[in-house]
């Protein structure tokens, strides 16, 4: 390290930006590639109460009815998918950063039963909560 403080201040900085760069690319990872499969994942927040799981999905401009909810054994499947609006399909694309197409998130959930009892869609995320049965 050098002890010109501009120099490491600058080097600081840069390495801060590519760190926010890289985070930002892994928010929504992109699934398999395969035409009939997902095209992404969502992110979420698993959260474990007394009472069971409290789950948010950030499904950021998905409409509710595009959703499916699954229990598959000891996974909670959501899956559905996000439709670009018919205004910008015929736009001249600048910067697509947010995902569409179909996508699938499987979240391995901690060992027990567990009951659906809210489901929930508002600004964007779904929330589910999860009581331990």
């Amino acid at each position: 390290m050098t002890s010109d403080p501009r120099r490491w201040m600058w080097a600081e900085a840069c390495e801060m930006l590519a760190r926010a760069e890289r985070l930002q690319r892994q928010f929504f990872v992109p699934a398999e590639a395969r035409p009939e499969a997902s095209q992404w994942e969502p992110p979420v927040d698993v959260f474990e109460t007394e009472r069971g799981l409290w789950i948010t999905v950030a499904l950021p401009g998905v409409d509710p009815a595009d959703l499916e909810l699954a229990v598959q054994d000891t996974t909670l499947v959501v899956s559905g998918r996000r439709i670009l609006p018919a205004v910008v399909r015929r736009a001249r694309l600048i910067r697509l950063e947010i995902p569409h197409g179909r996508f699938l998130r499987r979240i391995r959930l901690p060992a027990g039963r567990y009951l659906l009892t809210t489901q929930e869609f508002r600004d964007g995320c779904l929330t589910i909560v999860l009581e331990r049965m």
